[in-house]
């Protein structure tokens, strides 16, 4: 007989059942039945300091696994802090699963401390929305939020808690895991893509979006290789192919080169694998919106929601079973496209080889070159490093150099939201802790979550964070400068150091204020990352004027 327990037990026991190692929490008073369950249990409880920082380190597990990543905040103000990563997993297309807990039943429409609805404020931003009534329902509603999360179009789901309704007696059996379908590619579809990229004079693969796993990759990228077909990848998505494959021509979106731009546009063939032309890809709706165009889009979201431009197929699969159909497919025109493909790849090459550090403009007294740093990283980087980085003009270095040879190694939002690059990589580290992590932030980005570098140090992520000080808000700095020549207005910061920062909560500090300082910065960085096991930052104080590479 199985023996009887609260249903806060009854979650933690299915959250085992369905593979999860962690959970992210800010602990509540809402939810302490599930945090009892968590005693003595083999899931890790990871104790964070925010709910918006636990919640994009389980958005960051959900990108990095392909498993939902699963968070726990406490009703109203918890819930409200944790919302930016629901936001972000929508748009993202990420795994994760946010439990939220909730005042009583019997205190529900009085204006009780921190009540609020759930269903109205995240019902426009999760594909789910569960509030457990029923303790008996308890591992039902589990497996149910998983099987929302991962089916179809991965997203976000929430799963709230009355604190009364968790402490009731389960006497049940534990839900069984529910099996999520990979769609399929029946052979009238494996024909027509023969067909069309037969024909083609200039074909390319578009790939991106999530339901990715590195088999699906390396099939995909073989493919590609074997039948010379350039390919670009989704902005903030450059792991799908390897940074040195001979067939990769680029990321899309914003710091894109003229050149993927030209390869995107200018295909007679297009084929979409998990990726779809969206605003961002697209330039704002303006590269590939011909109706006339050929789009093959293979995507498991039977909505393509977000799409624009042609769709001239639409095959329902992820990208696990396309590249399982298209894997032996030899074209035989690898010759007639070489051309097209290694104008592409010899664009890009160029474009991410590292920089002449003599050729780079003077910086002012006291501060270092972004690119100095990052050309050092870059030297002693292991081949399965992954980086992880939010939004602003620091992105740029992570983004055009850091060779992301391996899937999964590029951790980023394509929704533009600060504060990810320090949560992120805190999630990497807890969960491949024999591959290194970095991080790269800005100082107004660092500072919205860099209060986590305490969860890596409690619960041991060696994480490498580096910090791009130009003091101030760089990104929005150029738009008005653009839009409002010389008129500094709201977006100047005056900074900490850093690098006391880091050693403050225990782990180790640099700080960059020439390029002939970057070399040691490094090398010490890292060996307090990789042999003392302890996260480190390096503090790069750059000159503001030179605001990209």
């Amino acid at each position: 007989m199985k023996k009887k327990t609260h249903a806060g037990q009854a979650i933690v026991e299915s959250l085992a059942l369905h593979g999860v190692s962690r959970v992210f929490a800010v602990p509540g008073e809402s939810y302490l039945a599930v945090l009892d369950g968590l005693h003595g249990a083999e899931i890790g409880t990871i104790v964070c300091r925010q709910e918006g920082g636990a919640a994009y380190m389980a958005e960051a597990h959900g990108k990095f696994t392909g498993e939902p990543g699963v968070a726990m905040v406490t009703r109203g103000p918890g819930a409200a802090n944790a919302y930016v990563a629901i936001h972000a997993a929508w748009q993202d297309a990420t795994p994760m699963v946010l439990f939220v807990g909730l005042i009583p039943v019997t205190d529900r429409q009085r204006e009780s401390f921190q009540e609020f609805d759930p269903n109205a404020w995240f019902g426009t931003q999760a594909k789910r929305v569960f509030v457990l009534d029923e303790a008996s329902r308890a591992s039902e509603v589990v497996a149910e939020a998983f099987f929302a999360a991962k089916s179809g179009r991965p997203g976000p789901v929430i799963v709230g808690l009355p604190e009364d309704v968790i402490t009731h007696e389960f006497t049940g059996e534990l839900h069984p895991v529910i099996t999520v379908a990979e769609g399929a590619v029946s052979p009238k579809e494996q024909e027509l893509v023969t067909a069309a990229l037969t024909t083609a004079k200039k074909p390319a693969i578009f790939v991106g979006g999530q339901r990715w796993t590195a088999e699906a990759a390396a099939a995909v990228t073989a493919f590609a290789e074997a039948n010379g077909i350039p390919v670009v990848q989704d902005w903030r998505a450059s792991d799908r192919i390897p940074f040195n494959s001979e067939v990769y021509a680029g990321a899309l979106g914003y710091g894109r080169t003229q050149d993927t731009a030209r390869i995107f546009a200018e295909a007679d063939v297009l084929l979409a694998i998990g990726a779809l032309p969206t605003d961002v890809p697209t330039d704002g709706y303006t590269l590939r919106q011909s109706k006339d165009a050929t789009n093959i889009l293979v995507n498991i979201d039977t909505s393509l929601r977000g799409r624009t431009g042609a769709v001239t197929a639409h095959i329902v699969a992820s990208p696990v079973a396309f590249a399982d159909a298209i894997k032996d497919i030899q074209l035989g025109k690898s010759a007639e496209w070489d051309a097209w493909r290694a104008a592409g790849r010899a664009a890009q090459a160029a474009f991410s080889a590292l920089p002449d550090l003599v050729t780079l403009p003077l910086t002012r007294e006291g501060t270092g070159h972004m690119s100095a740093v990052v050309s050092e990283l870059v030297q002693r980087l292991p081949e399965d490093a992954v980086y992880s980085f939010g939004a602003g003009n620091h992105c740029a270095w992570a983004q055009r150099y850091l060779p992301t040879n391996v899937f999964p190694s590029q951790l980023s939002m394509r929704n533009g939201s600060m504060g990810y690059s320090v949560p992120a990589a805190v999630a990497a580290s807890l969960e491949s802790p024999e591959r290194l992590a970095v991080a790269i932030a800005g100082d107004g980005e660092f500072l919205m979550n860099g209060q986590e570098f305490a969860t890596a140090v409690q619960h041991g992520a060696a994480m490498l964070v580096i910090v791009m000080d130009n003091g101030q808000y760089g990104t929005i700095r150029d738009h008005q400068e653009h839009h409002f020549p010389g008129r500094v207005s709201g977006t100047q910061l005056k900074n900490p150091d850093f690098a006391a920062f880091a050693r403050a909560f225990g782990g180790h500090g640099e700080t960059v204020t020439s390029d002939d300082d970057a070399p040691i910065a490094v090398e010490r960085a890292l060996k307090a990352v990789q042999n003392q096991r302890i996260p480190a930052i390096i503090h790069v104080i750059t000159d503001p004027q030179i605001a990209l590479p």
